[in-house]
């Protein structure tokens, strides 16, 4: 029997290092692994460098062994030969059988898992001490991030059978730390009332509870000292330091303090400023574009802008890689500051290609008809804003992307890739329409506004609410022509049943029409609208009822049925920048309806409608709306009074029935509508907490003001205020708005909480 030779890890080094032999080098003719429990033999085979029938020399047989090591699966290697055959003892590292929590409150541990899972730390995972540490280490990190710091974790092993251990994180989360005083030393010029209001971090308050900015987070400080260092220097502190910040905890980990010292430095104001290098657009045009003037306090926000509008200026004539540099000449001495516009235009690019991608319904041609930047034409930001406008306002697609990469090879190329996400187009309401007019919609309407990806718009509605009963079908083509003309027709028969509102006269009516629309653009921004419907105009009237003068004046005019042939013009003016979540822009639109004498209704109608939006700030944007209407009857005929002005309701001055802020009946004291309407909306629109940067939901305080009159009289006008939410939901648009009703009058309806909602498809 040959003797058994053996070498550990230690000993291979060791012998490595020193040059000896432990053994002759001799020919493997069999492996065998002993001590193995979980891996598999094969597994070591393919990680040992040596094979059946190769030489077994020291330095492989030292290789073998740090390359198992190496591997982690064992704490302990040793090789051993007898009779040319090569035995590898291998001790396991024990595995991880489970990972358990215990006194874990503020996390989910499906959550934690997961987390620990990326740092080796999880089921069937080889147990490894320097990871658990690491674990312990990250739980805690997740707990200071929700101000926990009296969290205290500790891994606890329990060994199992078959070489396998529990891993427990014990945990005591302890009391959430809070914010009890942020001070700040070296203010002078302003109050520390005032700087601490440029910070969302605070002391404990009414609404601390909800958002949490009572508890320190480096991220949210980190953002209060950037805001704190713009409050200065947009007032003109252009030497403002922030020389250094100190947060501490008390022993017991329940409060925290936060202190900064700061170096206010003296106000500066604007000398003068200049351009220098390559200016490829005329000088006198480039310091009109500078809103920071000599004369100005120094303004860190208003040079941004400056630097911005000429960039986008540059880029506007193709160079879309603008270099702008605004260096400061500063003399102290005088607390003035002169600015250098240094200019590097760079090269003046053309776009090469438009890509579009992530339209898995609309056709390309859908987008690329929006797209006012042209392929081989000269680079234009204003052309690009104004593309990704046109497409959001299509409102085909949740998210619009642009990017504009560089072409390989050609640095006065650039590509344009658009990247959109599809949404929803049509909607359909099937027993599922709810509105505090109509109340419950039995049957329903299908709307595609992108019919078979091509933009198209085709609507079937067939409603039979309580009020309204409505068989519709309407299609629009908004690109007729290749020049952006519209042309579209309807054919409808609406009946609507006004004995199910108690505040209008008892009376029925049935319309049957057919009409044609088009629309021409005049700009990017104005478009002309015509239009021409027949229609056949029923009223039925009960002869039980005792009727006003408003409806047996219209009898006696006309008679129970009527035709008539109306005309309409508009204009409209539309730069919001969008159609479902607009924050910026305006919205102006004219409109004309004219009753001719070809048929018996002869009147005229004139409506004006003026939006305007004003972002306050990334997250506040404050609307503006003002509605004017005015008719009367021509040739001697009275105004139709079923095409008079209302006011009242969701869409005009929320807190009042809709319809009934007009003027009554004589007789019957219902509304029967006016020839004027005035309706004015003042609403502050802002996300829905918790919501995130999900436009789709919005919330809004509003103040409405509005009526509809015969004679114009002030002490007519209602006022309310109140909040809404909207919301593009998955089962369609939903609004909602809670009014508290202002100088209403006792014969006024109310109804102070209002809605509408429909399904998606």
């Amino acid at each position: 029997m040959k003797p058994v030779h053996k070498l550990s890890f230690l000993a291979a080094a060791l012998l490595f290092a020193s040059g000896a032999m432990a053994f002759e080098p001799f020919k493997v003719a069999d492996i065998r692994v002993e001590g193995i429990q979980r891996t598999e033999a094969g597994t070591v085979f393919s990680y040992l460098p040596i094979k059946v029938g190769e030489e077994l020399t020291q330095d492989k047989a030292s290789e073998a062994i740090k390359a198992l090591y190496a591997t982690g699966f064992f704490k302990d290697v040793r090789l051993e030969t007898q009779d040319n055959v090569l035995i590898v003892l291998v001790e396991e590292r024990p595995a991880i059988a489970q990972v358990e929590f215990t006194g874990m409150k503020e996390f989910s541990a499906d959550d934690i898992k997961n987390s620990l899972k990326q740092l080796g730390v999880a089921d069937g995972r080889i147990l490894d001490r320097a990871l658990l540490d690491k674990a312990e280490q990250e739980l805690k990190r997740q707990y200071y991030n929700r101000g926990l710091y009296a969290a205290e974790v500790h891994a606890r092993l329990s060994p199992l059978e078959r070489n396998r251990t529990a891993v427990t994180f014990e945990v005591s989360e302890g009391e959430v730390s809070k914010i009890r005083a942020i001070n700040i030393v070296g203010a002078q010029a302003y109050a520390e009332k005032e700087l601490l209001k440029q910070f969302v971090l605070t002391t404990p308050g009414m609404m601390t509870w909800y958002n949490k900015n009572d508890q320190y987070s480096k991220q949210k400080l980190s953002g209060d000292l950037e805001n704190l260092r713009s409050f200065y220097l947009n007032r003109g502190h252009l030497l403002f330091n922030i020389d250094s910040t100190q947060v501490s905890i008390t022993p017991d980990k329940k409060d925290i303090y936060i202190t900064l010292n700061i170096s206010e430095g003296p106000k500066f104001s604007v000398s003068d400023f200049r351009f220098s290098g390559d200016l490829p657009v005329d000088e006198a045009e480039l310091k009109t574009l500078v809103t920071l003037k000599p004369g100005d306090p120094f303004s860190r926000e208003r040079l941004n802008e400056s630097v911005k509008k000429l960039g986008d200026r540059f880029s506007n004539d193709g160079y879309a890689f603008a270099n702008i540099n605004a260096a400061p000449e500063i003399d102290k001495e005088k607390n003035l500051v002169a600015f250098n516009f240094l200019v590097d235009p760079g090269r003046r690019v053309s776009v090469r290609r438009i890509n579009i991608a992530g339209n898995t319904k609309s056709k390309d041609e859908v987008i690329r008809r929006e797209m006012r930047q042209m392929e081989g034409a000269t680079y234009s930001a204003e052309q690009i804003n104004r593309s990704r406008e046109r497409v959001e306002r299509l409102s085909f697609f949740k998210d619009v992307g642009i990017e504009t990469p560089p072409v390989p090879d050609a640095p006065d190329q650039v590509d344009i890739n658009v990247n959109v996400t599809e949404q929803a187009s049509g909607n359909i309401l099937l027993g599922a329409g709810f509105s505090s007019t109509d109340g419950v919609v039995l049957s329903g309407s299908v709307t595609q506004n992108n019919l078979f990806g091509t933009g198209n718009r085709l609507a079937l509605q067939i409603n039979s609410g309580s009020l309204n009963t409505v068989y519709s079908l309407s299609y629009t083509n908004p690109y007729y022509t290749v020049d952006g003309v519209s042309l579209g027709y309807d054919i409808y028969r609406r009946d609507v049943d006004y004995t199910e509102i108690d505040s209008v006269e008892d009376y029925q009516t049935s319309t049957i029409g057919a009409g044609i629309r088009l629309g021409v653009p005049l700009s990017e921004y104005d478009t002309v609208n015509f239009g021409a419907s027949l229609e056949q105009y029923s009223l039925t009237l009960d002869p039980a009822i005792s009727y006003g003068t408003t409806l047996n004046d219209f009898v006696s005019e006309y008679g129970d049925t009527t035709q008539s042939l109306r005309l309409d013009i508009g204009w409209a003016r539309d730069s919001r920048d969008s159609f479902m979540y607009p924050t910026k822009g305006m919205f102006r639109k004219f409109t004309a309806e004219w009753g001719t004498p070809v048929g018996d209704l002869q009147y005229y109608k004139l409506a004006y409608q003026h939006q305007w939006l004003k972002p306050l700030s990334n997250n506040f944007t404050l609307m503006l709306n003002g509605e004017i209407g005015y008719g009367n009857g021509v040739n001697g005929k009275p105004m139709p009074f079923f095409r008079n002005f209302y006011a009242g309701g969701i869409g005009s001055v929320r807190g009042y029935d809709t319809g009934t802020l007009a003027p009554k009946d004589s007789v019957t004291g219902n509304s029967v509508g006016g020839s004027k309407r005035i309706v004015g909306n003042a609403e502050l629109l802002f996300p829905f907490p918790g919501a995130g940067n999900d436009r789709s939901l919005r919330l809004s305080a509003f103040l409405d003001a509005g009526a509809a009159f015969n004679d114009f009289d002030v002490d007519e006008l209602r006022y309310s205020v109140g909040m809404a939410v909207t919301w593009y939901s998955p089962m369609g648009p939903i609004k909602l708005s809670l009014a508290k009703p202002l100088r209403a009058k006792e014969d006024d309806e109310l109804q102070e909480f209002q809605f509408q909602l429909g399904t998606v498809f």
